[in-house]
């Protein structure tokens, strides 16, 4: 549980992703994969 939460702790840190600059939900998940993956990488 808590690695969960400090997954999104860490996607929270990329600005794009927490104001949500993207109003289509394919555009918003893309780019949250993409900070997931760029998240991953730097751990």
């Amino acid at each position: 549980m808590y690695s969960i939460e400090r997954f999104f702790s860490k996607l929270k840190q990329f600005r794009r992703v927490a104001t949500r600059y993207d109003k289509l939900l394919a555009n918003f998940m893309g780019f949250v994969k993409l900070a997931a993956i760029a998240s991953w990488l730097n751990s």
